[in-house]
């Protein structure tokens, strides 16, 4: 038995990791993260909650739950300018891969995580860029937080 349900796992951090990777190469390269890698990603982890932690339903409504609670925090910070949506909604559906009361977790690892990409960024970033015109700015001066995301929630979602 418990060797059928190695299988499942490995296929969904498989599947994980693809999301990871995708979301990390569309924010890098075009600074948005698409809706359709979001939503694929919210089925994937409220599957694994239903499926992996065995809770079925009853793990499914508490990842939704988790899931509503992050995208409406993130929906603020949106708002106010903090991160972009593709971010918000990204972070949102990595919610769905760890259980509610493990939601510390996902929002640790993605902060520390973000360290990480702002100190990469700022190295790699050629210099001078903070002095150009209004009219050279564009989406690739911001930080590509989406990286972040799929780092902290990797490791979450280890961790859970």
């Amino acid at each position: 038995m418990e060797r059928m349900l190695a299988f499942p796992a490995v296929l969904f951090a498989l599947a994980l990791l693809g999301v990871a990777v995708v979301a990390s190469w569309t924010d890098v390269t075009q600074r948005r993260i698409p809706n359709w890698l979001c939503a694929g990603n919210l089925v994937l982890g409220l599957s694994y909650a239903g499926l992996a932690h065995g809770g079925g339903w009853q793990a499914v409504g508490l990842s939704s739950v988790h899931v509503l609670a992050a995208l409406a925090v993130t929906m603020v910070l949106f708002a106010v300018g903090a991160i972009g949506a593709g971010d918000a909604k990204f972070y949102a559906s990595m919610a769905a891969w760890v259980p509610i009361g493990q939601g510390l977790y996902l929002l640790v690892s993605v902060a520390l995580a973000g360290l990480v990409v702002l100190v990469v960024f700022f190295a790699v970033r050629p210099r001078g860029k903070a002095e150009r015109a209004a009219s050279e700015r564009s989406s690739f001066n911001k930080l590509p937080y989406g990286v972040a995301i799929a780092l902290g929630g990797l490791a979450a979602v280890g961790l859970s």
